[in-house]
């Protein structure tokens, strides 16, 4: 009983170690091929500068120059990384939960409901990581160009926001709705890709690991679209205020207060400022993640 009790164990650390690392690659590819989008939604939703999003993009690279659109990635390449292997990790982790819960072990298939808090466990757990993250990598890709720069690169960014308002105020800025961001994003990510994963095999009477590479990166594709449309009010209040003033001169006191402010200065359609040029690289990027994902798992399998 107990040489059993240790195999399971063992194999389900094993299996955590694939998603982990698996995972990391997914996300240094998600980086190197979102960082261009994401700073042109970025800028979108914390300006009133850009008419649309070829405008934005056409001003930076006018502006600042080709290399402007990878501001601020080092960050995301080292910490993305990172926030990819959590979410895959901890997403499998709670599926597998899920799956001795039920009793029928991996040959029977989670609700799409277990899916989809398999994806939000994944997300909040993400999400003590991405908070500081995606707030360092913002401050960097708003800041002014040039001699005005406020900051020399991501640990100085850091460094003056933890000396201006301390570590968990300064750095963590945006946390609360972050973990909701994540919660849904993730929830709506993963339940979409397991459906048509599911869905595909069944129809086509094949395991999943038959389903070819393109199905996977298309899947995925329509995967991120979903994540985004299913979280995007809470990501650009969280982007209002990781792009806020600090201390005194701080514009939203509470994610409440920054709801509140956005709705009666711009109404409902504050909320999906940018999310054209989200949508756009959401395909791409979400396609490459689970491709990449998937692939990496099957290689090391």
């Amino acid at each position: 009983m107990g040489d059993a009790a240790a195999d399971l164990d063992e194999h389900s650390g094993t299996e955590t170690a694939k998603d982990l690392f698996a995972g990391a690659v997914g996300g240094i590819a998600q980086v190197l091929i979102g960082q261009p989008f994401d700073i042109v939604k970025v800028r979108l939703q914390t300006s009133t500068a850009y008419p649309s999003a070829l405008s934005a993009a056409t001003s930076i690279y006018k502006t600042e120059g080709p290399r402007a659109f990878y501001k601020g990635t080092l960050t995301p390449l080292l910490g993305i990384g990172a926030c990819v292997s959590v979410q895959f990790g901890a997403f499998h982790q709670a599926r597998r939960w899920f799956e001795a819960r039920n009793g029928n072990g991996a040959d029977a298939p989670l609700t799409y409901g277990q899916y989809f808090a398999s994806g939000a466990f994944a997300g909040v757990a993400n999400s003590v990581l991405s908070g500081p993250i995606e707030h360092v990598r913002i401050r960097l890709q708003t800041q002014p160009h040039g001699e005005a720069r406020l900051y020399s690169g991501p640990l100085d960014c850091v460094r003056k926001l933890s000396a201006q308002e301390g570590v968990l105020r300064g750095v963590w800025r945006g946390s609360a709705v972050t973990v909701w961001r994540e919660a849904f994003a993730y929830g709506f990510w993963f339940l979409s890709f397991e459906y048509m994963m599911n869905a595909d095999a069944r129809r086509n009477k094949v395991a999943r690991s038959e389903i070819p590479a393109y199905k996977i990166a298309f899947y995925g594709g329509l995967a991120g679209e979903a994540l985004w449309l299913g979280s995007y009010p809470f990501d650009v209040v969280k982007s209002k205020m990781q792009t806020d003033g600090l201390g005194e001169a701080r514009r939203y006191k509470t994610m409440r207060d920054c709801f509140a402010q956005t709705w009666r200065a711009e109404g409902a359609r504050g909320f999906w400022k940018g999310i054209a040029p989200t949508l756009m690289r959401a395909m791409p990027v979400s396609a490459g993640t689970f491709a990449v994902v998937e692939m990496t798992r099957r290689a090391i399998s």
